[in-house]
């Protein structure tokens, strides 16, 4: 059973490392064309594509004229360590322990616009690529084409080593939408989150993140690998809805 998520725009570029280990993305060789790419754009370019302020594009601007490989643990960090968004501070990766972090080596995937999937332990620099920019790279016209069956033929490889055949999709539809699920082979659980507001429940989106990764950090914390045992999920009061929840659409609630 694999748990996938989407990465964080937030970064923590020295992280306080647990573990010495670590691994090198698997798609090093595409993130260079895709450096290269960006390589071009000034910072006002970059602006414009990534819809972002004058500073952000300053600082993006200055990554990927610095980005070059090799990556080595003195220039690089690990990932799921690195990522500092709502959905890493719920599953807060800097409490794991080593084996935690073995385990999720195993368990865990993190999609990325960038880097196009990563394990926990993958070395990365920083960068700012949303899935969902618009960037023209060769024939391809979006980072969707760029990708293209590259990620879907990643996870099938990782679920090859699993007892059981299943996604737990606790990503955004913007980064899920990346792989094709007609083609994975797997069963794939999507876990929703939402909360009870004037009776009905909404998705709020700063705790359904928060929630998410939560959800993955349970997942780690009790070696879970089979998808019903998720349903005894109960971080900060959220429970399994039987009554809104199909076969393999999951409703947590509090």
């Amino acid at each position: 059973m694999i748990a996938i998520l989407s990465p964080s725009k937030t970064l923590d570029e020295n992280p306080h490392l647990v573990t010495k280990a670590y691994s090198q993305p698997s798609f090093l060789s595409e993130s260079a064309k895709l450096a290269g790419k960006l390589k071009t754009f000034t910072p006002a370019k970059l602006r414009e594509l990534m819809n972002i302020n004058p500073a952000l594009a300053d600082l993006n601007a200055g990554r990927y004229q610095e980005w070059e490989l090799p990556f080595t643990p003195e220039n690089a960090r690990p990932a799921l360590l690195m990522f500092k968004g709502e959905v890493f501070n719920g599953l807060k990766a800097n409490t794991l322990a080593e084996e935690d972090l073995l385990y999720a080596q195993d368990h865990l995937r993190i999609l990325s616009g960038f880097y196009g999937i990563l394990r926990p332990l993958d070395i990365i620099r920083p960068y700012r690529l949303e899935m969902g920019t618009k960037l023209k790279v060769g024939r391809a016209n979006n980072l969707y084409a760029f990708w293209g069956g590259r990620l879907t033929t990643a996870v099938n490889e990782a679920l090859a080593f699993q007892k059981e055949k299943v996604i737990v999709n606790v990503a955004s539809q913007e980064y899920f939408h990346a792989l094709d699920p007609e083609k994975l082979n797997a069963r794939v659980v999507n876990c929703h989150f939402r909360e009870e507001r004037n009776g009905k429940y909404t998705f709020i989106t700063v705790y359904g993140k928060h929630a998410r990764g939560m959800m993955t950090r349970f997942m780690i914390d009790n070696r879970i690998e089979h998808p019903e045992d998720l349903k005894a999920f109960d971080s900060d009061g959220y429970y399994f809805n039987s009554g809104m929840s199909g076969r393999n659409d999951w409703f947590f609630t509090r």
